[in-house]
């Protein structure tokens, strides 16, 4: 396994070469990384162009998931909607209306982008009892859902892993979506490192059509850096034009300390990442074991993921978000519900035994049985894309009722909105903005 972009970009700082092109800094500045940071000089390919060094590393990282794979240096949300893109225009191919058939807590990113494309969506909602985070989306429910819709979908769309760490059954999911000639496209930001479990558990390995993995959420890649994977057995034309799909959407200057990052985590994967990553999750099993013995109560199925139920401790998780930052622990996402971590080999034996620690010197309080407000299904008045291009403006939360959402101002993380754009506020809407203190919100005019 070879770093042809890293050798490039060495090779190129080292010359110490008189550079009279882009990026400004000229290789030189306080930060030490800017020697290594091109643009697309000759010898340097072009990503969305890759004929050379980039085509090389992508041919890297496609051997290692088994699967064609193509880079992308912003980000999941790039690949989204690269993902959304290639469907509508297998949709249109086969003569149909861009239909899509998603769970609730999608990301953002997957509803600002139908509005971009004009894809029209279904939702599945989540069941009585999931947070808004969650939406189990199982084998059976999936089946009686396409086989009573009018209108067949182009694409089923998930969510796994979600924020909280559920899995969900991506083989299952995928036999339904073939039963029913659907694609099945998976939002596998946090999932990465799946394929290299010692059973993988990846979504190219379990049928599904297209996904993306953020790279830099669980391997050593710098932030932005991500993955976009098509299917050897999905058809060829999304492969062909994965390229210009996700060219429409980016920046025509992505960052080559990204691309070498990734390159680099080729490298990484290839030499025994495997057996590290499952010694590593041996080590985290215990501390979630010890953990539950300490009276938390643990969800989700993520292997390189904690969740923390912490009500049932006495506490909301930005209480315990807060105890924790004081002994310098920074989790990935609280709110009043829950606390998340997320790990991977790169914390140490001693970090784990610290947050142990830390975790277990809080004392237990009697549960905080206040629960959050239920969700239910909004009506629905505008498509998104009819919701995020008009009029609008921004009013306080709480003065929102009946009004219609038309942006998908939510926080990341977790980046999982309470409404959809073009849903009415109601009165439950207005609970939730009140218990997951969003203060503002963008309605149309």
């Amino acid at each position: 396994m070879n770093t042809p972009i890293y050798d490039f970009c060495r090779k190129y700082a080292d010359t110490k070469a008189l550079r009279l092109h882009m990026p400004g800094h000229k290789g030189m500045g306080v930060l030490g990384c800017e020697e290594l940071d091109l643009t697309e000089i000759e010898g340097a390919d072009s990503l969305f162009e890759a004929e050379g060094i980039i085509r090389e590393s992508e041919q890297n990282a496609s051997s290692l998931f088994g699967c064609r794979t193509f880079y992308s240096t912003e980000g999941s949300s790039l690949c989204i909607r690269a993902m959304l893109y290639l469907a509508s225009l297998y949709a249109k191919e086969k003569g149909e209306k861009p239909l899509i058939l998603a769970g609730r807590n999608a990301h953002k990113t997957f509803i600002s982008a139908c509005a971009l494309i004009d894809f029209q969506i279904e939702w599945i909602y989540p069941e009585e009892g999931e947070s808004y985070l969650s939406c189990t989306i199982n084998p059976e429910r999936l089946d009686r859902i396409l086989t009573a819709s009018k209108a067949k979908p182009t694409a089923v769309y998930v969510t796994s892993p979600d924020y909280l760490g559920n899995i969900q059954d991506i083989k299952g999911i995928s036999q339904i979506c073939k039963k029913h000639n659907v694609l099945l496209l998976v939002d596998n930001a946090h999932g990465a490192y799946l394929k290299f479990l010692e059973k993988s558990q990846h979504p190219m390995d379990l049928g599904a059509d297209m996904c993306c993995d953020s790279a830099h959420k669980t391997l050593p890649v710098l932030t932005g850096g991500a993955y976009l994977h098509i299917s050897k057995e999905a058809p060829l034309f999304f492969s062909e034009r994965a390229k210009l799909a996700l060219s429409l959407f980016a920046s025509t200057s992505p960052s080559y300390l990204i691309l070498q990052s990734l390159d680099l985590a080729n490298i990484f994967i290839s030499e025994k990442y495997s057996q590290k990553l499952n010694s590593f999750i041996a080590e985290v099993d215990k501390l979630k074991e010890a953990l539950k013995n300490h009276g938390y109560h643990l969800k989700g199925e993520e292997p390189l993921k904690v969740t923390i139920n912490a009500k049932d401790f006495g506490y909301t998780g930005c209480e315990l978000s807060q105890i924790l930052a004081k002994n310098h622990i920074f989790c990935e996402f609280a709110d009043p519900d829950f606390i998340v971590f997320m790990l991977t080999q790169e914390n140490t034996k001693d970090e784990l035994a610290k947050l142990l620690s830390v975790l277990c010197s809080i004392p237990e309080l009697p549960p905080i049985i206040t629960a959050s407000p239920s969700f239910h299904i909004p009506e629905r008045v505008l498509s998104p894309r009819e919701a995020v291009f008009s009029q609008n403006e921004v009013i306080n939360a709480q003065d929102s009722l009946g009004r219609i959402l038309a942006g998908t101002n939510v926080g990341c993380p977790p980046a999982v909105p309470l409404i959809a754009c073009g849903e009415r506020i109601d009165k439950n809407t207005i609970a939730l903005f009140e218990y997951y203190h969003v203060k503002n919100c963008i309605v149309t005019k």
